[in-house]
């Protein structure tokens, strides 16, 4: 067989053409392989070899990701790269030109081009990258660069530990040998973030897999074995809503979390890991910090397999717009302190109680409005970590995708029920559907999905009145099946500004009384009502008497100049919730089977 090769390769040499020689370079496997260093790490900085092996010839393009997984907003990791230096296979100097802010390109190679560049790195959370003496936190999109024209062949990364931190490597790449690990392409490669530091592990095992969490914190071996049964509570009950775990890569899922002075609070979901920072101490904030824990495991099954179709593939050189991310990441978030309260973390009476701020912020927000839920989740590039310094009119105009999500996913298991039907179990047939098959969804079939669980009259008025359009459910009633009060106190009057040394901070809410008066953030509040106003003024306790409707002047300064407004004042349209004092034997039995473990 071997001769047989040599002759047909001698023959195609004598008589192919020169597009015959392209054919045969475009088949070439090629491979993107990286050593990784951090000798300077007490300045934040790494020393990275990127060698892209199997270009065809020609102009070939490396570059830095401009968005990262689980993030949907552009982020210009090329701002942190310098020092950069190439060479062909050969270690002849190639010079680039960039034809972009994020790219170079390369002519005159050799199939082989050898990247050595210096990564400055300080922010760690869940999008960007921090070394320093502590760890090397590495989220991939902020720390390599790639070659587009080899995003489907293999990816092989050798980390260099500091050894005399005592450094470990903490990630779901595939384990080589050594500290080398690999991915099968540049998806997987992106969506794979490292911890490399001296940090604990605790593991379990559930069905067969393996679930870790590699803790980069500066408590003791104690608090984490406690936090870690906290940990393992929370994911049996999670799994218990769709009665498996999902099938991870290599059998095995890792928290990465660093809970350190120097850290920046975030969570952050991929296939099977998950970024969990936080500056709070396992000792001064565990039960603030398993929230995040919470949101970010459920991702494992909704968004990193039950997937939206928006979002594959994952863009790395634009923002990724999704209108799914209502569902994505709001009835995710639902399920977090409903986890929690299952899970005997969180007690029944303050997770109800709890409720209360999330559902204030939506359904009296003037965003409902100007946009849906769906056009809500469209927003995402704007407001995900995205930065701007040009003043918006958020305040009025936008709803988090994760709170709105939230309270529609709150109203959607309280309907089911009253159908004798529940959440978990639509979220199940989701997972059934599209998760266990990793088939993208789209918001028709989520609709469709509904519609085969509880009828096509129920599904198609939830989605109709409510993400189609931004109607709020009747949440009175739905609460009353639960032994939960709804109210409102309208006959206090509202000041709806928010003050600090008597400035207006925020912009006036639409409909509001203030805002019909013109004021207007940066306004400085001088009298109300006749009162002189100064830094420990209590608004509240001047506007004691005053009645909603009723009118008062307002003295404000604006550029500099003095002015008088008239106010009306509003009705508090805050909701209270709490639980009702007697409940009766079916309420309790609808309340255990919401918030009782499963």
């Amino acid at each position: 067989m071997r001769s047989l090769i040599l002759l047909l390769s001698f023959l195609c040499l004598v008589n192919c053409k020169d597009d015959t020689t392209s054919e045969t370079e475009s088949t070439t496997t090629g491979s993107s392989s990286y050593t990784i260093s951090f000798e300077n790490a007490v300045h934040h900085e790494a020393e990275i070899t990127a060698t892209f092996k199997g270009l065809k010839s020609g102009e070939a393009t490396f570059r830095m990701s401009r968005s990262s997984p689980g993030r949907y907003a552009i982020h210009e990791f090329a701002k942190n790269v310098y020092n950069v230096k190439v060479t062909d296979g050969k270690g002849n100097v190639l010079e680039t030109t960039r034809p972009d802010p994020y790219s170079w390109n390369v002519n005159n190679h050799d199939g082989t081009i050898i990247v050595n560049y210096t990564l400055y790195a300080n922010h760690g959370d869940g999008t960007y990258a921090q070394i320093d003496e502590t760890h090397a936190h590495l989220n991939m999109p902020a720390t390599f660069m790639y070659a587009p024209r080899l995003e489907n062949d293999s990816f092989n990364i050798e980390f260099k530990p500091r050894e005399d931190f005592n450094w470990k490597i903490a990630t779901q790449l595939k384990f080589v040998e050594g500290t080398t690990y690999s991915a099968e392409n540049l998806q997987y490669f992106m969506d794979s973030p490292t911890e490399i530091s001296d940090h604990m592990v605790r593991s379990f095992e559930v069905d067969g897999q393996k679930v870790n969490f590699a803790l980069h914190h500066n408590g003791t071996a104690e608090e984490f074995d406690a936090y870690f049964e906290n940990v393992k509570k929370t994911i049996l009950q999670q799994k218990a809503v769709f009665g498996e775990l999902p099938t991870f890569d290599y059998g095995e899922y890792t928290f990465l979390g660093c809970y350190i002075p120097n850290a920046t609070g975030d969570g952050m979901e991929h296939r099977n890991s998950t970024i969990v920072t936080s500056t709070r101490s396992l000792a001064d904030g565990a039960d603030r910090n398993i929230g995040t824990v919470s949101h970010e495991f459920f991702h494992c099954w909704n968004v990193e397999r039950i997937r939206p179709e928006s979002l594959e593939p994952f863009n790395f050189e634009a923002a990724n717009m999704s209108g799914e991310l209502w569902f994505a990441e709001g009835f995710t978030s639902y399920y977090d302190d409903l986890t929690l309260t299952r899970a005997g973390l969180i007690a029944q009476e303050d997770y109800i109680k709890g409720l209360t701020g999330t559902f204030n912020y939506v359904w009296n927000s003037p965003g409902r409005q100007f946009f849906n839920p769906i056009e809500m989740s469209y927003q995402a590039p704007f407001v995900d970590a995205a930065r701007s310094v040009d003043d918006i009119n958020r305040d009025n105009t936008f709803i988090s995708y994760y709170s709105y999500g939230s309270m529609l996913g709150l109203a959607l298991d309280l309907s089911l029920r009253t159908e004798n039907l529940n959440l978990d179990d639509y979220m199940t047939l989701v997972w059934n559907t599209y998760g266990k098959t990793e088939t993208y969804y789209t918001i028709a079939d989520l609709q469709q999905t509904l519609n085969d669980y509880a009828s096509a009259e129920f599904g198609d008025q939830f989605f109709n009145n409510y993400i189609y359009k931004s109607g709020m459910p009747d949440f009175e009633t739905l609460f009353k099946t639960v032994g939960v009060r709804l109210q409102q106190n309208i006959a206090q009057p509202a000041f709806g500004l928010r003050l600090k040394n008597q400035m207006i901070t925020s912009n006036t809410l639409v409909g509001s009384g203030a805002y019909a008066a013109g004021l207007e953030k940066g306004d400085k509040l001088l009298k109300i009502d006749g009162v002189a106003l100064n830094e420990t003024s209590d608004i509240n306790k001047i506007l004691g008497t005053v009645k909603p409707n009723q009118t008062v002047d307002v003295v404000f300064e604006r550029f500099g100049k003095q002015r008088t407004v008239k106010l009306t004042l509003d009705a508090d349209t805050s909701y209270a919730i709490s639980s009702l004092d007697d409940l009766s034997e079916g309420e309790k039995a609808n309340r255990e089977a919401w918030l009782g473990a499963k």
